[in-house]
């Protein structure tokens, strides 16, 4: 029996990718990257690589059960688990959890968000194999950190110390603290002292590690889920998920329960990886024209446009003249513009089409 899972956390919303991401069909269901295969069937092809298609879990929220059954159809129907409220991490980490270790005392998870970029999938999946590897072995919590190549306010950071064990693969370390996202002076203090990582938010651990850590730093949210032993994998499950996810607190698991662990390890990697979590970020990651502009679209026309980045639909024609620095988006008969220096401020546009023209568009 193959003992490797993985956990597939799909239900976020993708607010920062509007206008093409929606909240009826989010930026891990779309073809962002103009591959041909969407965000998550990209990661559900990485996974493959490390365990079984049948170990494979996606954890969505409950509307988005079609999209994910239409996407990768040969996922049983029992692997994929459906959220009634969005509770962050922690509660997506411990449903699943408890429901694979009913079914596996002996796992051993990967836990990864859909929507991620990894170029380099063979140096990612030694990277995860040598993680299994340890998590076999001791009862540890690990995540995977990415060498910075930049000071990025946009990303969390793990500072690590040698490990306190010896370790087989000499890029694994303990962590030492966690750091949310810091201001640029910060970050690029970081950078420089050669002890950080980037909070990648891919995680490896055994069931029974992650379990025990739930219940020893986040008792009220272990108990829960605890409660549903007797209720995973059977016909009671789902109702007994409603009656969880109707009580359980929103917490994400670095605050339920990493920041808090004193066996958490990183695993530093360099595997071409981005979060995906901007249009800025899209930008370093597509094809750019003499202009270092980013065309998604076989329609469009440029003059005196440089750095853009635009994404419309394959039959819409589009011209622009004089723009620099710019994200140009149509989908869904919306179309925005917007400077990439300010595209964070697209939640607010967001918010703001939400109350003025309601939420059909968002």
């Amino acid at each position: 029996m193959n003992h490797h899972y993985a956990i597939i956390m799909a239900g976020g919303v993708g607010t920062r990718f509007w206008p093409m991401s929606t909240t009826q069909h989010p930026k891990q269901f779309l073809d962002i990257l103009d591959t041909g295969e969407t965000l998550l069937q990209h990661t559900y092809k990485r996974m493959l690589r490390v365990c079984p298609h049948e170990n494979i879990l996606v954890v969505t929220s409950a509307e988005y059960e079609t999209i994910v059954s239409a996407q990768i159809p040969e996922l049983p129907k029992e692997n994929i688990l459906l959220e009634t409220a969005r509770k962050n991490t922690a509660p997506c980490i411990a449903y699943a959890s408890y429901k694979i270790h009913k079914r596996d005392p002996k796992a051993i998870t990967i836990v990864a968000p859909s929507d991620h970029l990894i170029k380099k999938e063979a140096v990612f999946a030694k990277a995860i194999n040598s993680c299994f590897d340890k998590a076999e072995k001791q009862n540890c919590l690990i995540t995977l950190g990415i060498r910075p190549t930049r000071p990025d306010t946009g990303y969390g950071y793990i500072q690590y110390t040698p490990s306190d064990v010896e370790e087989t693969d000499k890029r694994i370390h303990k962590v030492k603290t966690f750091t949310e996202k810091p201001n640029i002076e910060l970050a690029k203090s970081f950078v420089e002292s050669g002890d950080f990582l980037w909070n990648s938010g891919i995680f490896v651990w055994s069931t029974n590690s992650i379990i025990h850590a739930l219940e020893t730093h986040d008792p009220e949210l272990a108990n829960v889920f605890k409660e549903g032993m007797e209720f995973y994998n059977t016909p009671e499950e789902k109702k007994f998920i409603n009656r969880a996810y109707a009580v359980c607190k929103n917490i994400s698991i670095d605050y339920s329960v990493m920041e808090k662990a004193d066996n958490v390890y990183v695993r530093a990697s360099l595997f071409g990886w981005s979060d995906l979590g901007t249009w800025g970020s899209l930008y370093a990651h597509i094809e750019k024209d003499k202009d270092k502009n980013a065309l998604v679209g076989k329609n469009i026309i440029t003059y005196d446009c440089n750095n853009c980045i635009v994404q419309v639909p394959k039959d819409k024609l589009v011209v622009l003249q004089g723009l620099e620095d710019y994200i140009v988006v149509e989908s869904e008969g919306i179309l925005m513009v917007c400077k990439k220096q300010d595209e964070q401020q697209i939640r607010n546009f967001v918010n703001d089409v939400k109350v003025k023209k309601g939420e059909k568009y968002v």
